[in-house]
């Protein structure tokens, strides 16, 4: 079944709206085109797979000469995402699953429950708790008291690190000693001594892990033991997933933890702008996935499930039209 939030939702959006999209609205009432809609989209760090994808539709958007403008904003990911749709600084966001359920609901970092809809479900992350192979380290309960790269403040991340951490009761006396680091940075403090672990959820491979796996011997902990514990605390946004063999130069795939991503909009974007967004999502998504993750598909059935997040008046309207 396909959800779409509520009008009553999309009217308080509207009367809470940030100037760009309502604007963009106005101007295309009349019986002529009017100009382009401007969407702003939080994306993540520069160098990221979110920033990547944000590029990669902008660049999309501007070379089919469509109605839509698709500005990137560099951003911290998921939370900060969340945060700036709140807020009416963006209008667009990449989030994970976990974090947009978080904030529908008003759980954890999310004080309140924030209005955002959901316009299609992308791909999934994987999450990787990554160790020098030649180290001591081969199960995740063994970095008690280790400093560990944990994801930035803001990040999706942050919030897998920390419940994944919990799971695996590395709390209290057993807690890791967590930093704060972007993924860039985490990769060099692993090479160089200065973690002796990072937990990064993303596409499969993540070209940056890749490049370190080629500079020095990684191992990547199985953390499919955890996904039964985290489904029932958090409910089906973590899944089991594998890392396959010959990813990162493994002989053997490794089970972890899956979660999705959702491309996530403010409810008062309007809804023709939505349509023809995903109109352009689905025509170009071998491109736009091709900057995230290897071998991904994105699919109707797919796309629609959100969980608790419910989908945008236009992206409901959307996959009706055209997969009925």
């Amino acid at each position: 079944m396909i959800r779409a939030a509520t009008p009553t939702a999309t009217r308080r959006g509207l009367l809470a709206a940030g100037g760009g999209a309502v604007a963009a609205l106005v101007a295309g009432c009349g019986g002529e085109p009017g100009p382009a809609t401007r969407l702003r989209f939080a994306t993540g760090a520069v160098g990221g797979p979110y920033n990547a994808f944000g590029r990669a539709l902008a660049q999309a958007a501007g070379a089919d000469g469509r109605r839509l403008e698709v500005v990137p904003l560099a951003t911290a990911a998921s939370v900060d995402n969340l945060r700036r749709l709140d807020a009416g600084s963006a209008e667009l966001a990449l989030t994970m699953a976990d974090a947009a359920e978080d904030a529908v609901l008003g759980r954890e970092l999310f004080p309140r429950r924030v209005e955002v809809t959901a316009l299609a479900r992308v791909y999934v992350n994987h999450t990787h708790v990554v160790v020098p192979a030649r180290g001591p380290v081969r199960a995740l309960g063994q970095l008690a008291g280790r400093p560990v790269a944990a994801g930035a403040s803001g990040s999706g991340a942050q919030i897998v690190a920390e419940r994944l951490l919990r799971a695996a009761g590395l709390t209290g006396s057993r807690a890791v000693r967590a930093r704060r680091m972007e993924a860039a940075e985490s990769a060099v403090a692993l090479r160089d001594g200065e973690v002796d672990a990072l937990i990064w959820s993303g596409g499969v491979p993540t070209p940056l892990l890749a490049d370190l796996a080629r500079e020095m011997p990684l191992r990547f902990l199985a953390l499919d033991g955890h996904v039964a514990g985290l489904r029932a605390a958090y409910g089906p946004v973590y899944s089991a997933v594998t890392i396959p063999a010959g990813a990162y130069g493994l002989r053997e795939p490794v089970g972890t933890l899956g979660v999705s991503n959702y491309l996530a909009a403010r409810a008062d974007v309007p809804e023709d702008a939505v349509r023809e967004l995903l109109a352009l999502v689905f025509d170009r998504r071998r491109v736009l996935l091709a900057e995230v993750t290897a071998g991904a598909r994105l699919e109707p059935r797919f796309a629609i499930s959100t969980g608790s997040v419910p989908l945008h008046p236009g992206a409901a309207a959307y996959y009706r039209s055209v997969f009925g």
